[in-house]
């Protein structure tokens, strides 16, 4: 039988380790070329096999989430062009069911929706790979937590989360400004919550690693999933300080 495009594909049992036609496929020339789609779902389920694996790993520091995978075929969602596959780790059904309670049924029906939930997300693209903490402008719910967090608690806490994560870079919406992690001062971070607007701005925080057409070896080793798991487990702090949950409960002003 073969595979719905839409189905998540089973997951591997080898050694997980990128190849060139892992990036090839991903290319503005293939990137629309149905012949190339058993390379991208071979590329899925590499990205799959590491997103379950993360889950995994975070679940031993007491965050549960489900991992999905992006679509490997040229469609109506991707423009009929695959330049990206992203494996992508969720709240699980348990703390989705928590929030909505919170929200209450108006407001939370469209919960169910991956991109209306903060997310982790690990990612390849032609000329890169990448790991972030990611939140859609429909993902208002989580974007409303943490401003109001800031607000009552102030920026010392989400300033120290940040600083942490050296290598990655602060990001909103499709402005060419980014704010360099690590060393991030106090007059930065209000810059940017100047600007930011849950429900309007995408809000990222992304790691990015350059890997150009002859300058993939360190991509290509066997230690490169390896330390894109690592990046990932970074996040976990960070994700739990942002996103809404019993324990960072910051969504409404009387919380």
């Amino acid at each position: 039988m073969v595979e719905k495009p839409d189905a998540e594909p089973k997951p591997l049992t080898s050694e997980i380790r990128f190849e060139e036609g892992d990036f090839h496929a991903l290319s503005e020339r293939l990137a629309g070329d149905r012949q190339y789609d058993d390379a991208r779902l071979m590329t899925r389920r590499k990205l799959g096999t590491l997103g379950k694996q993360a889950v995994e790993r975070l679940a031993q520091g007491g965050l549960e989430f489900v991992s999905r995978t992006s679509l490997h075929t040229p469609n109506s969602f991707n423009g009929m062009r695959v330049k990206r596959i992203w494996t992508y780790l969720v709240r699980s059904k348990a703390e989705k069911t928590r929030l909505k309670r919170t929200l209450g049924a108006d407001l939370a029906k469209d919960l169910d929706a991956a991109y209306r939930n903060a997310y982790l997300c690990l990612a390849i693209e032609a000329d890169a790979l990448e790991v972030s903490l990611r939140l859609h402008p429909e993902a208002w719910y989580d974007g409303q937590n943490l401003v109001n967090r800031t607000r009552r608690e102030g920026l010392d806490g989400w300033l120290a989360e940040l600083n942490r994560l050296d290598g990655f870079y602060l990001k909103m919406h499709d402005w060419k400004g980014e704010w360099r992690l690590g060393s991030l001062d106090r007059s930065a971070l209000k810059e940017f919550l100047s600007f930011y607007k849950p429900g309007e701005h995408r809000l990222s925080v992304e790691r990015r690693w350059p890997v150009p057409p002859g300058a993939r070896g360190a991509a290509l080793g066997p230690e490169a999933p390896l330390e894109l798991l690592d990046q990932l487990h970074r996040l976990a702090s960070l994700y739990r300080f942002t996103a809404w949950s019993e324990h960072s409960d910051f969504l409404f002003s009387g919380s």
